[in-house]
């Protein structure tokens, strides 16, 4: 390893000998060293040992050095650092990740050609590793193929195809691409696509493609089957459709789809496909409904009956899935103290009519008006010179049909007369207002209704009697609970049929407590799904499986 500033002195012949010598030692080591030769001039190469294993070679430009490559002697190669090397009509520029072929000093094409069957890498990151991958030709063509790339990219879910020709397109995998719901009154179709086509609103013109090819398929499908109402018009937009140039089809059958397949320039379009598809949505069905709330309690003191919880029935049309609520009104209390009015008996549910059956108004003691409920309470008895007490206003709220009836009036004593004549109203009932009272007798509760839901008929929501000082009231037929005479306590009202309590006889210890509603529902079995919640008594009649629900539950349609 040498250098030498080129520079030799006249000098006698043994030193010239040395001075040469040195010379061209330094021209076989390439000037090298671990800095630039002290007579280094521009355009001088030398090398730079500063690493003795991978030094450098630089060019001197008369002002700084420039770094060419470094050669690595362990390796045995050399690693070039210049960015760019100029070759006659081929610019290649290497940036560390970029290599640009340029032909724009040639007119002939410019080709990267990777000789026997070699790969093209493309490795992971290093910091990942080694692993890479990879194209290469087959190891043997009969001819050469060419592959161009589409222009644009595809959207979610494409695969590329070819035309045959080595042309790349992107396609949706089993050639159809399902669209966005269609609701314009217009549409242009693009063939390999389905189109969803609501017509709820308007009509709708199919446009075709004005060119197609052999085996372009298009779908057109009724999305909300109203296709009959609004119908769908094929615009052919030049091309054929069954081998004639103007028929423009019109579609309007409910649930209708069409399924247009190209077939060439002479018979154009064919559907092969234009059938009605069922509507497989689960119809709704009837069930007719019983809704009897809670009965009032009975008065106390020869008091008046309990009217009967309100009564009313419905049939509605029910979807599958709807949840049904029910919910079954307490009867009024009774017992040593004045009875109270029943509670609410309902049915809900999305798309129903909710049905909601008011409680019975409950009895009441001497000369007062009773409390109005789904049948009102008996009126209390008159004495001396105070007057009777009316029967309490049945039907309310309103509802029509009527959910019941009024209490009964109690009887207007004379002044004067004898305590044997205190006599109380009785309680309404679905089908009949309550009795008066009469002289020492306590008047009867109003009738019930009957119903056949469950196949026999039952009646229900009877009146409770009303108390007196001799004899009490009978209860109305359909569960209400029989009024008391001079110290008898008045009789409850049968549970899930929503009677009234019967009214306390004088000098008694307990009014009649009024019977718990009850809600009932009859289900056509074949529609029956046999999901509910409550614990119904389930039975069934003829065709119809009956749920009668005696405490508050679901069921689901």
């Amino acid at each position: 390893m040498a250098q030498h500033d080129y520079n030799i002195a006249n000098q006698g012949f043994p030193a010239f000998r040395s001075d040469l010598n040195n010379a061209l030692s330094a021209i076989q080591t390439t000037n090298s060293g671990t800095s630039r030769p002290s007579g280094a001039v521009a355009g001088q190469l030398w090398l730079d040992t500063t690493s003795a294993t991978t030094p450098t070679l630089k060019y001197f430009d008369g002002t700084d050095d420039i770094s060419l490559a470094t050669i690595d002697h362990t390796a045995n190669t050399v690693n070039w650092l210049d960015s760019t090397v100029s070759i006659t009509g081929l610019s290649t520029t290497a940036t560390g990740t970029v290599l640009t072929l340029s032909d724009t000093a040639t007119t002939s094409t410019v080709n990267l050609i990777i000789d026997n069957d070699k790969e093209i890498r493309f490795r992971e990151a290093t910091a990942n590793g080694t692993n890479y991958v990879s194209l290469s030709a087959p190891a043997s063509l009969s001819a050469d193929l060419t592959f161009t790339l589409p222009a644009t990219d595809g959207t979610s879910g494409q695969v590329l195809q070819t035309n045959g020709s080595g042309v790349l397109s992107f396609a949706t995998v089993g050639g159809l691409a399902w669209q966005s719901i269609v609701t314009a009154s217009t549409l242009t179709a693009v063939a390999s696509r389905g189109y969803w086509i609501d017509t709820t609103s308007n009509a709708c013109t199919v446009t075709l493609p004005a060119s197609a090819t052999n085996g372009d398929t298009i779908i057109l499908a009724d999305y909300a089957r109203n296709w009959g109402t609004n119908a769908v018009t094929i615009n052919q937009n030049s091309l054929n459709f069954q081998g004639s140039s103007s028929v423009n089809p019109i579609y309007n059958t409910n649930g209708q789809s069409v399924t247009l397949v190209y077939s060439g320039a002479t018979k154009g379009w064919i559907p092969t496909v234009d059938d009605n598809v069922t509507d497989e949505t689960p119809a709704p069905y009837s069930v007719d409904f019983l809704v009897i709330a809670g009965g009032g309690g009975g008065g106390q003191q020869a008091g008046s009956g309990g009217g009967a919880g309100g009564y009313r029935t419905s049939t509605q049309s029910v979807n599958v899935g709807t949840v049904i609520t029910v919910t079954v009104g307490d009867g009024g209390t009774g017992g040593s103290v004045a009875g109270t009015t029943g509670s609410n008996s309902s049915i809900s549910g999305s798309g129903l009519t909710t049905i909601t059956s008011a409680g019975g108004g409950k009895g009441v003691t001497l000369e007062i008006t009773g409390e109005s409920g789904g049948s009102g309470g008996g009126g209390g008895g008159g004495y001396q010179n105070a007057p009777r007490g009316f029967g309490g206003t049945g039907n309310t709220p309103s509802t029509s049909p009527s959910q019941g009836n009024n209490g009964g009036a109690g009887f207007d004593t004379n002044q004067g007369a004898p305590y044997n004549e205190i006599a109380a109203g009785g309680g309404g009932g679905a089908g009949a207002v309550g009795g008066t009272g009469t002289i020492g007798q306590g008047g009867a509760g109003g009738a019930g209704s009957a119903s056949s839901i469950t196949g026999s008929s039952v009646t229900r929501a009877g009146g409770g009697g009303g108390g007196s000082y001799t004899t009490g009231g009978a209860g109305g037929t359909g569960g209400g609970g029989a009024g008391a005479g001079f110290n008898g306590d008045g009789a409850n009202g049968t549970a899930n049929t929503g009677g009234g309590g019967g009214g306390r006889g004088q000098n008694g210890t307990n009014c009649g407590a009024g019977g718990k509603g009850v809600v009932i529902l009859s289900i056509p079995t074949a529609n029956y799904s046999s999901t509910s919640t409550g614990s119904p008594t389930i039975t069934t009649s003829g065709s119809n499986t009956i749920l009668q629900f005696n405490g508050s539950g679901s069921y689901t349609a």
